[in-house]
């Protein structure tokens, strides 16, 4: 028989909900794989964000810096958060931060990513490039599983630390 819980969703098995996230990430890396691996394979002239930095490496190399300065707080963030960690101010001041200290490093990423999706392709000529661009499509692939655990319920508790 049939509960009555009074709404009209349809109720979803927590061992699909729980897939989810590992599907998310892998539909996410592949696709960006198979994209880049479509790209034109000989670089455009010139980079396609000039801003304010000399040559293209240069921009990658400091914007990919600053976002994994800003990605090193989120666990302390995360911490304080969850009252693990103990230190002023009080409230929900860390919640923001943590929200838009996330949100800064993924728009300072997407310029990287943007060039060397669209740009190099998919680096297949030796191991070190090969890891590279496995890496490089999980990374969107791996946040948004992590948002997905962060917002959804039905969830155990470790998965968000796995995220």
């Amino acid at each position: 028989m049939s509960e009555n819980t009074g709404s009209d969703r349809p109720v979803i098995p927590r061992r699909m909900v729980q897939a989810l996230p590992y599907i998310i990430f892998a539909l996410v890396a592949l696709t960006i794989g198979l994209l880049a691996s479509r790209t034109i394979e000989s670089p455009y002239s010139t980079p396609f964000f000039h801003l304010f930095f000399s040559n293209a490496r240069h921009m990658k190399v400091w914007l990919s810096t600053a976002a994994l300065l800003l990605v090193l707080s989120q666990p302390l963030t995360a911490l304080r958060i969850y009252g693990l960690l103990h230190f002023p101010p009080r409230g929900r001041f860390y919640n923001l931060v943590h929200r838009w200290v996330g949100r800064t490093a993924i728009v300072l990423t997407l310029h990287v990513a943007y060039h060397c999706i669209f740009m190099l392709g998919f680096g297949t000529e030796n191991t070190r490039a090969y890891i590279h661009s496995l890496l490089g499509s999980s990374v969107y692939g791996v946040f948004l599983a992590k948002v997905l655990i962060v917002r959804a319920r039905g969830f155990p508790g470790w998965a968000l630390t796995i995220a």
